[in-house]
């Protein structure tokens, strides 16, 4: 038990004082999570939307392969994209490999689809005369598709958390894509990994400790704008 006390102290300490390698993992994660989530979330809702609301041919294999997808595992995710964007691979000209825009490419496929799979079962759970009423209202195009949008937005508030969450907590890409270097790829998690492999308790705590506080802080936000 003591050291985990000793970890706890120095956690803190890390904390309070504002420790750079500490503060600069948490600024990564910030930075590369905030890419991921607004690339899957400009791209995933109007998919979802379209996915759940429309019918067409293959919808039923496509709405499969998306539910599929929601278990893909992240060293796969990162094997892919680290396949694409080395130097051999057909974007390797384009210098993503150890950046963190390339640690938000396999975070946006990993997020990818929980938003479409979420949005879609949202949008299929819809009241289904909602869109006569609307129709007969006389809203148009543009009225309906941001009227229906409206009445799933606790669902699809609910479909960014569970990836955000998602997002934060992965190791697997971020390790294999970013490479795990200190001051410029290193994330929350990876420091974790490697300061606890290395017996350095205090800051893997620190960092785990802000990696809560992050998910409470989303939660908090969450119940907020579900109560206005």
């Amino acid at each position: 038990m003591e050291f985990l006390v000793d970890g706890f102290l120095t956690a803190f300490q890390l904390l309070f004082s504002a420790d750079e390698q500490t503060f600069s993992a948490i600024y990564a994660t910030l930075k590369v999570s905030i890419y991921s989530m607004v690339a899957s979330l400009l791209m995933g809702v109007p998919a979802g939307f379209c996915l759940g609301y429309f019918q067409f041919p293959g919808k039923r294999q496509i709405r499969l392969l998306t539910d599929t997808l929601l278990a893909l595992p992240t060293v796969f995710i990162g094997l892919l994209v680290y396949a694409f964007i080395s130097s051999r691979g057909p974007l390797g000209h384009m210098g993503l490999l150890f950046t963190l825009p390339g640690i938000a490419v396999g975070q946006t496929i990993l997020a990818l689809p929980i938003v479409i799979s979420l949005s879609a079962t949202a949008v299929e759970s819809m009241d289904r005369h909602l869109r006569v009423t609307l129709i007969s209202l006389g809203a148009d195009r543009k009225h309906l598709l941001f009227s229906s949008l409206w009445e799933i937005r606790h669902s699809i508030l609910a479909a960014a958390l569970t990836a955000y969450g998602r997002v934060m907590t992965e190791v697997g890409i971020s390790m294999m894509v970013g490479g795990n270097i200190k001051w410029h790829t290193r994330t929350i998690t990876t420091a974790i990994a490697l300061e606890t492999n290395k017996g350095l308790f205090g800051m893997g705590i620190a960092l785990g400790l802000v990696l809560m506080g992050i998910a409470f802080a989303v939660n908090i936000s969450v119940s907020a704008l579900r109560k206005r």
